[in-house]
């Protein structure tokens, strides 16, 4: 006699994931995600140079992503290298001012040492993934004005543009939950108050906000005093959207059968919200969340790219495409708008996957 086999039992948690992992082009852009994040965190030892660092007589050195060798003058396979650099026009940059000096190479070494860095922020290395020996220089994606290699200084604005998106969304959906979930289950004037300042919020162009209380605490300001302001403003502005929806699913939620038995059990109305409400409207509340984030990013991006957010030497993708905005560099030196690539990437991958989150949460979509 054969043994039933027991049924296959899963959580709401499992089910929403193997309904995400159905969908190609959430896990694409979640893996897309996961690459910018760990560059984002490994910034200073996938670098091949500290972001401040400047060549004296390279500025504007065309991207040398294509010119990495691995066969010699002969035809024969070699370790990966890079030529030396030639300036062949002084008076000229980009491609008609730089040539490859044929006689001197320069093989691309692994796990070398260079300028201290900190991982996380308190982790100190020197090791970086590569690097040529000195005197050659390896530029991936070319060089800004001042000689300083744009992909490193890209690496390093990833940690301020990326983070502001995380924690900026953090607070504000904390204060979003909080405000929207008291609105909805008291009601009446604290109903009223919270949903007439969320539309008064609203009714504000959130730009105008941004820069107003950013220009409020001055430009004596340091970068990492920068980075937490633009955090804290951001998520003041930012958590409007998640009340709403938090209070909308509070409204549902607080005459189902098993509040009404925790209120008839004697449960207080503030541990009626937070233990027994709010956990129900956090897997919608990550979904709104996840769709707010590329409004963060994009919202540091515009403050630096006018000049209100990280200040030079300090790199954001917002300020290293600011460089970008003349003829010139989008006729001459068209590796200066590799930020925005980075920009559009993240902002489009975060879409995706908020869109593909959203449609594995919805109860409706049954496995087929």
């Amino acid at each position: 006699m054969t043994t039933p086999h027991p049924t296959d039992s899963r959580t709401p948690r499992r089910e929403t994931w193997l309904r995400l992992r159905r969908s190609q082009t959430a896990m694409f852009s979640l893996a897309v995600l996961s690459s910018l994040y760990f560059g984002a965190i490994l910034a200073g030892f996938i670098a091949p140079y500290h972001y401040g660092k400047i060549h004296d007589h390279y500025g504007f050195h065309p991207p040398m992503l294509t010119r990495i060798h691995l066969f010699d003058e002969q035809g024969r396979w070699s370790r990966p290298f890079v030529y030396g650099i030639a300036i062949a026009n002084p008076m000229a940059k980009g491609y008609a001012g730089y040539a490859e000096d044929r006689t001197r190479r320069y093989p691309i070494r692994f796990f070398v040492r260079g300028e201290e860095y900190r991982i996380l922020g308190f982790i100190r290395a020197d090791r970086r993934l590569f690097g040529v020996d000195a005197p050659g220089l390896i530029y991936l994606f070319g060089s800004d004005q001042f000689g300083r290699d744009l992909f490193s200084r890209i690496l390093e604005g990833s940690k301020v543009s990326l983070s502001v998106g995380l924690a900026g969304v953090a607070i504000s959906m904390a204060i979003g939950i909080l405000i929207g979930g008291l609105a909805g289950y008291c009601g009446g004037k604290v109903d009223f108050i919270a949903m007439r300042l969320v539309e008064l919020m609203l009714a504000i162009p959130s730009l105008y906000v941004l820069l107003i209380l950013r220009q409020s605490f001055g430009d004596n300001l340091s970068s990492t005093q920068t980075h937490f302001l633009i955090i804290v403003i951001l998520s003041l502005i930012g958590w409007t959207a998640q009340a709403r929806v938090t209070r909308g699913m509070v409204l549902a939620l607080r005459e189902q059968e098993f509040v009404v038995a925790a209120r008839a059990l004697g449960a207080g109305p503030m541990r009626i919200l937070v233990r027994h409400i709010l956990p129900n409207t956090l897997s919608f509340a990550l979904v709104t969340a996840t769709l707010n984030v590329p409004f963060f990013i994009l919202s540091e991006v515009a403050l630096s790219f006018l000049g209100v957010g990280i200040q030079e030497p300090e790199p954001s993708w917002g300020n290293l495409l600011a460089a970008a905005q003349n003829v010139r560099v989008l006729t001459d030196f068209t590796w200066l708008l590799l930020p925005g690539v980075f920009i559009f990437v993240a902002v489009l991958a975060w879409n995706l996957f908020g869109d593909g989150l959203r449609d594995a949460t919805d109860p409706r979509n049954s496995d087929q």
